[in-house]
């Protein structure tokens, strides 16, 4: 690579220049140049609601991750906050950290995944701030309106609530672990594909949240970016007195990780328990509700797993053949 084609030789402006190119190109869309950034509320009875979730190169990309990958996952992570508690994300604004020796390829793959998982949930691209860094540091800012009588909160559990899961756990710990602890190429692992793609393009977060706040069917909801026990430790801070029962089986357990766990003598409990940036949605509901909320959740394509119960304790507890074993790691920490 000449020094030519890194990015530093073209400067803030022509950056900008290629970003709006490539929104106008993709996406179809022209930034809006000024100091701030205005959307319309569409709806007097909504309010505006945000989330944004920093992206940063070492910590949240594999080396195997391309610019690409890593513009895609800057957007879903900070989408899914948005999606589980029933709101419908339609505007984000990135500010971006670029290295100088950042190439200008690079740099074009990174705006391109971007956009491209921005146009998946129909996303107005609205522009940023550029800046130099020393490593890639994508922090986007992605919001939507919503009636906030209808919003999903942490807070609103009930002794006998039911837990449910739109999604089944373990794949991105073993693609993590292969990726991190194996040493090997992603080739070799053709048979944990789900896995590994689970990690560098991740794509599914799932819509059942619309229908359940829409209808009022959720008591309380969290999405698991880090890991199933630290969601359900963040879900007991917000409802004093409650703890959780969780049936460690194959309603909760991808398949793949459970071969993963038997080829490899892993831990299970540690694969699912102690995981992070699956996305998977968490939602609990007042059990009179779950036959009206699996049809209508069918209905719309989507699927929701039951997979434990709220108690009136403070502990995390999993039936395992039988046994019910106590959960006392607190999960993932950033920091630690």
């Amino acid at each position: 690579m000449t020094s030519e084609n890194n990015i530093h030789n073209l400067g803030e402006i022509q950056l900008i220049s290629i970003i709006e190119d490539l929104v106008l190109k993709e996406a179809g869309e022209k930034l809006i140049k000024d100091d701030a950034f205005f959307f319309e509320m569409p709806e007097s009875n909504k309010i505006l609601i945000l989330n944004t979730d920093m992206f940063i190169s070492t910590t949240d990309a594999p080396i195997e991750m391309n610019y690409f990958q890593m513009g895609r996952k800057s957007v879903l992570m900070n989408i899914s906050d948005l999606v589980v508690k029933g709101v419908r994300p339609q505007g984000i604004i990135i500010s971006l950290g670029l290295p100088p020796d950042l190439s200008v390829s690079q740099f074009k793959d990174l705006i391109k995944g971007i956009i491209d998982y921005s146009k998946k949930w129909n996303l107005k691209y609205l522009g940023g701030d550029l800046n130099k860094s020393k490593e890639v540091i994508i922090n986007p800012t992605v919001f939507g309106f919503k009636n906030p009588e209808t919003i999903i909160h942490r807070n609103g559990i009930k002794k006998g609530d039911i837990l449910l899961i739109n999604n089944k756990f373990g794949l991105t710990s073993v693609g993590f672990d292969i990726l991190l602890n194996r040493g090997g190429d992603v080739k070799d692992f053709p048979k944990y594909n789900r896995s590994l793609t689970s990690v560098l393009e991740p794509s599914f977060l799932g819509t059942e949240a619309y229908f359940l706040s829409d209808r009022g069917l959720a008591s309380t909801s969290i999405d698991s970016s880090d890991g199933l026990v630290k969601s359900l430790r963040d879900l007991m801070l917000s409802n004093k007195g409650f703890g959780f029962e969780i049936e460690f089986d194959e309603d909760l357990i991808d398949s793949e990780a459970i071969e993963y766990s038997q080829d490899f003598n892993i831990s299970l409990e540690k694969l699912i328990l102690n995981g992070g940036e699956e996305f998977i949605h968490l939602f609990t509901i007042h059990p009179e509700n779950y036959e009206e909320i699996i049809k209508l959740v069918n209905l719309h394509g989507g699927s929701l797993i039951k997979v434990g119960k709220v108690i009136s304790k403070e502990k995390i507890y999993i039936i395992r053949e039988g046994k019910r074993i106590e959960i006392t790691n607190q999960g993932y920490e950033h920091f630690k």
